[in-house]
């Protein structure tokens, strides 16, 4: 008789439901770039679509994905309500990753690379694509055509923040 294997963790929207299953998760994963819970419901409100939630077979929250449009080349700082998103009547758009978390007991299953296809796709739209990369992360995300964007004055600042091997880096939506 064959074991049952565990279904593979899916990707599913992330709901608000979900925050303090989020928390735990991002507690976890950036212990040293703390977010609250306002900040991740507020993202859930203004873009639901770049919000995705990985559940493993029991529905138990084992990362998460947030992202959204933003105003072109000023990524928010750390821990910062948007209050609202741009409009396509406002300046140029770019869409940022703003974060994809995952808990290391799940890792190494691709996981990332779905969720980054996934968060592409809604990107598509834009000209530009954003984030920023801490943990050493720069490799995995060259890997989806990532490199180093402008680093202005006010993006430095915020890069700050993220620790010293923080980086911006952009990708082109139009490859």
């Amino acid at each position: 008789m064959e074991a049952c294997q565990p279904s593979k963790p899916s990707w599913r929207r992330l709901a608000e439901s979900d925050i303090d299953s989020l928390m735990s998760v991002a507690e976890q994963v950036h212990p040293d770039l703390p977010e609250s819970a306002h900040v991740f419901t507020e993202r859930i409100k203004l873009f639901p679509q770049g919000c995705l939630a990985l559940v493993d077979e029991h529905d138990r929250l084992c990362g998460y994905a947030i992202s959204h449009p933003i105003r072109k080349g000023q990524p928010p700082a750390l821990d910062t309500l948007l209050e609202e998103l741009p409009s396509d009547e406002q300046e140029q758009q770019y869409y940022y990753i703003h974060d994809v978390a995952i808990l290391s007991r799940v890792r190494g299953r691709g996981l990332a690379a779905e969720c980054v296809k996934q968060l592409l796709e809604a990107a598509k739209s834009y000209e530009i694509t954003c984030l920023i990369s801490v943990y050493g992360t720069e490799s995995f995300w060259s890997r989806f055509g990532f490199v180093p964007g402008p680093v202005g004055d006010r993006t430095a600042e915020k890069l700050r923040v993220y620790g010293e091997d923080a980086k911006y880096l952009v990708r082109s939506n139009r490859q």
